[in-house]
């Protein structure tokens, strides 16, 4: 079994589509994990993590290991410091927005339910996400997976 270090972390998957950039190690997967997830990202100065979003089906929880995220929730906007931990419940309560609007790398994990299928909300650009595999993973050569607005057309 692999033993997957947060100060080492051998990164495999990359995000370089502006303005979202990271570096990704996903450690459940790395430790063996099948029902929780676990991934550690480093999110570059200037950078973003993902859309504005929330999800529907699965809960996670965001540990700052180094560096000041901007978190932007329902409830508003705010740098968070090292060591703070943030959960985001499962539905539009939370949704949330991680960006890096620092000059310094900013190393967050993420941990997470691994629960599918999944529906994603992106409030900022009115979709929704459907998917019948667990986000985070390599979706099957079978997957099902649907974008379509959140405002039903005429409304």
């Amino acid at each position: 079994m692999t033993m997957p270090n947060i100060y080492e972390p051998q990164f495999d998957v990359t995000q370089d589509a502006p303005p979202y950039h990271w570096q990704r190690a996903r450690l459940g997967r790395q430790a063996g994990s099948k029902e929780l997830g676990a991934s550690l990202f480093d999110v570059p100065p200037g950078a973003e993590m993902f859309p504005n979003h929330a999800h529907m089906a699965n809960e996670e929880l965001m540990l700052v290991i180094d560096g000041e995220p901007t978190l932007r929730t329902p409830e508003g906007e705010r740098r968070l410091a090292r060591g703070e931990v943030v959960a985001f419940l499962a539905g539009p309560a939370g949704t949330h927005h991680v960006r890096n609007d620092t000059d310094a790398l900013v190393r967050v994990v993420v941990l997470s339910t691994m629960k599918a299928p999944e529906i994603n909300l992106f409030p900022d650009s009115d979709e929704l996400w459907v998917r019948d595999y667990v986000p985070g993973t390599d979706p099957p050569a079978d997957a099902v997976e649907i974008r379509v607005p959140m405002t039903p057309p005429g409304a």
